[in-house]
């Protein structure tokens, strides 16, 4: 009886060892699993970083909500937020504080302007974290790199294939091929990658003479002399690129002054500053009719979930790029982790490699799939081109991701 009862005791000690390791295997599984934002969160880019984070929280919590990494237990994204600032050396330092602070970190989105996300990968590369990013540079996938993924077309992706759009569309609503075109950009690297292949190649082989050329650094502090040469050349087509929300306001505001806005001069733009909340609240929305941007993301219907999200929580009339871009991302990492089962750089970036999504945070990115390339560029990527509409900015190609047809002015 004596033994029997030393065996029961043996086999009730046994088990609580094992329920307890069990325990403690499923809390290691289960703990928070850190990813990273790295963007401006002060300075003139600072709109668009917090518009970034709005997005990555939201994300989160609703994969948080919905179970979190099943693969892993249930673990729970936690983001971690570095102020990228103001200059390509701030940004390289927050990178560098990143990469030495936060050791736990799994994977990282960011940095918003090429200029930075080109020095903030290289800090991330040698630490072999794995980085999203929108950012439009072809530097940013052209150098060898095997932990940065781009989900954007490119810079020279967008301007190859806007251009051609956009003469198609003013030869049909105005009957007449543009032939003249003015440049008025900063000096940012998303700018300059844009602008390369159409001066390198695009204007000559589609008949269009550069009438104005102008470059400036942001801030800007002063529109003028930029728009006075517009006003003077009067361009068939302008392409206004500033990729501070500050500077564009300066731009639209001096060209509606000379008499070029409210639609007259047909103005192309790239990127998403020139198309943020931030400008219709702070300027006559009227100066705003008819700008167009190429962007590389956009609300179409297929999100028309996560924007009724943002405009519930976040009381912002529509979603920017960065948004749905950044959005996007965090389903990413989660599909990541799913497929990788441990929070490890080494396996996540193997598993975003390896990753072909068609549902998910597909949804959230023009052409509606991701899956990376052996550069780590997304395959598939396209651009969208925006136009403001009323008050709005809204997609006005691609022609099936088009919630409106476009507007081109007559003259």
């Amino acid at each position: 009886m004596k033994e029997r009862n030393s065996i029961r005791s043996r086999i009730r000690a046994l088990a609580a060892i094992v329920l307890a390791t069990l325990s403690l295997q499923a809390a290691a599984q289960s703990k928070d699993v850190e990813v990273g934002l790295i963007a401006p969160m002060s300075g003139p880019w600072a709109r668009q970083g917090q518009v970034m984070k709005i997005a990555a929280d939201l994300a989160i919590d609703t994969i948080n909500r919905q179970g979190g990494i099943k693969s892993m237990g249930g673990a729970k994204l936690k983001l971690s937020v570095f102020d990228a600032g103001d200059s390509v050396e701030k940004a390289k330092n927050a990178a560098q504080r990143m990469v030495a602070d936060a050791p736990g970190l799994v994977v990282a989105t960011g940095a918003y302007l090429s200029s930075f996300t080109l020095a903030v990968t290289e800090v991330t590369e040698r630490a072999a974290l794995p980085m999203v990013t929108f950012s439009y540079s072809d530097l940013i996938t052209s150098r060898g790199f095997k932990y940065v993924f781009q989900t954007s077309a490119t810079g020279d992706q967008q301007a190859e294939g806007s251009l051609p759009a956009l003469m198609e569309m003013a030869e049909k609503a105005s009957g007449k091929r543009p032939a003249t075109v003015g440049i008025v950009m900063d000096n940012t690297a998303a700018s300059v990658a844009f602008v390369k292949p159409i001066k390198d190649h695009q204007f000559e082989k589609l008949g269009l003479k550069l009438v104005v050329d102008e470059t400036f650094t942001p801030p800007l502090a002063n529109a003028t002399p930029l728009i006075q040469k517009v006003r003077s050349a009067r361009p068939d087509i302008l392409f206004l690129l500033p990729t501070a929300i500050s500077d564009a306001k300066l731009l639209l505001e001096k060209m509606n002054e000379f008499g070029l806005g409210k639609g007259k001069l047909p103005t192309v733009s790239n990127g998403a500053a020139i198309l943020d909340p931030d400008l219709r609240s702070n300027m006559n929305v009227a100066q705003l009719e008819g700008v167009m941007s190429v962007v590389a993301n956009w609300s179409t219907s297929s999100q028309k979930d996560a924007v009724a999200e943002f405009n519930r929580k976040t009381g912002e009339p529509w979603p920017t790029q960065h948004f749905l871009t950044t959005y996007g991302d965090m389903w990413i990492f989660k599909a990541a982790l799913e497929a990788a089962g441990k929070a490890d750089r080494a396996a996540v970036a193997k598993a975003l490699r390896g990753l072909d999504l068609t549902d998910g945070a597909a949804r959230y990115f023009p052409g509606g799939r991701v899956k990376f390339d052996d550069s780590g560029r997304r395959t598939g990527a396209s651009l969208v081109i925006v136009q403001w509409q009323n008050g709005i900015p809204i997609t006005i190609y691609p022609p099936k991701d088009a919630l409106a047809a476009p507007v081109w002015p007559k003259r």
